[in-house]
């Protein structure tokens, strides 16, 4: 009962005040924010993954990615050429709103 307390806490974060907070937000939790708050969420995301093929950060719009209804720990997106692409979750590094880095794993 007390971890749904602090998720909702987390919720009513100011994101301009609190980026260091958000440094340590579980992705899940920044990302159902993102999904839930309608304010916080009427911005322009981008999402950093590590590619393993290319080695280095790639970032994805989050309008361009699905999260399957069947998978919670990642998320998908089509390439020009129809392939889907499956991401772990924990391979997300970094998350931007509006241009501004918000969100980082540094591991």
């Amino acid at each position: 009962m007390a971890q749904h307390k602090t998720a909702w806490n987390r919720s009513k974060i100011n994101v301009n005040d609190c980026a260091n907070f958000l440094d340590m937000m579980p992705i899940q939790d920044l990302l159902n924010r993102i999904r839930w708050d309608k304010a916080f969420g009427r911005a322009d995301f981008r999402i950093g993954y590590y590619d393993r093929i290319q080695h280095s950060l790639v970032l994805k719009a989050l309008v361009d990615i699905r999260f399957p209804e069947d998978s919670h720990n990642v998320f998908e997106w089509n390439d020009s050429e129809g392939e889907t692409h499956t991401i772990p979750l924990h391979r997300i590094k970094a998350v931007y709103r509006n241009g501004e880095l918000i969100w980082r794993r540094t591991h």
